[in-house]
């Protein structure tokens, strides 16, 4: 047991800036078999953006509290996964070949197709968390839990089932390029699937379809331009996919 909470904490540490226990050993062994607890970091994740929400709505107006709370959790994070995305932007966008698209990506520096990219993506999840606060706060919050562990367990899926790209040893999710077992996989799956329970369930099947429909289309683009996955591409997979499901709790409130 004590291992096992060695390696959420592992994973804790590496996906957010919050600081964890000082007796947590740390190694790229230890990164490497943490990926099972990827989606539990979301509902820590998940509940800061929750909580947050609610301490601001009391005192603000929704659409600021909206915005403010996403400031919370990409501070949470260090802007990670957004940083992913913005570089998978730039080097998708930019690039022709394999090669030089991962050049690109490698680059610290954020040209223009990651600039509009990351401009829009915020708008837009800001925009689909403002629709679902429209009737209750409690929306919001509802869709935070589920959409941080869900989207990350996408990300944890092409880990799984795509092969690692970059050659370079010294890239920083090199101890993240290795297929889960069994084991592994049940449990990134039960804790990314879970927080749907609480969703209606018209609501969790949109949910999960829209991040699913999301996860394919980026693992198929993947594979078509690199032949596999690098950090940042997995990053942009839990963008889209965290995205996704907000979209698709919009899409079944139509339907209802």
């Amino acid at each position: 047991m004590r291992y096992q909470i060695e390696l959420f904490f592992t994973a804790l540490g590496f996906f957010t800036r919050l600081p964890i226990p000082g007796w947590v050993p740390w190694s790229t062994e230890r990164l490497n078999h943490a990926a099972r607890y990827f989606p539990l970091v979301g509902w820590v994740v998940g509940a800061i953006g929750a909580t947050s929400y609610f301490a601001l709505v009391t005192v603000l107006p929704p659409s600021l509290a909206v915005i403010l709370s996403m400031a919370v959790t990409i501070r949470a994070t260090g802007a990670f996964h957004e940083d992913g995305w913005a570089d998978a932007c730039d080097g998708l966008g930019g690039g022709w070949d394999k090669t030089q698209v991962l050049t690109i990506m490698k680059d610290s520096r954020i040209g223009s197709y990651g600039t509009v990219g990351m401009l829009l993506l915020l708008l837009a999840k800001a925009a689909a968390l403002f629709e679902l606060g429209a009737q209750s706060a409690l929306d919001v919050a509802l869709a935070l839990l589920v959409a941080h562990p869900l989207s990350r367990l996408a990300s944890t899926s092409l880990i799984h089932l795509l092969p690692y790209v970059r050659e370079d040893e010294t890239a920083k999710s090199k101890p993240l390029a290795r297929r889960l077992n069994g084991a592994e996989l049940l449990i990134a799956a039960s804790f990314g699937l879970l927080p749907l329970l609480l969703l209606a369930p018209l609501e969790a099947v949109c949910a999960l379809a829209a991040s699913a429909l999301a996860t394919a289309w980026a693992a198929r683009m993947f594979l078509r331009r690199l032949g596999g996955y690098t950090g940042d591409l997995l990053g942009a997979t839990q963008q889209v996919s965290e995205l996704a499901c907000y979209l698709g709790i919009l899409i079944a409130w139509n339907f209802t």
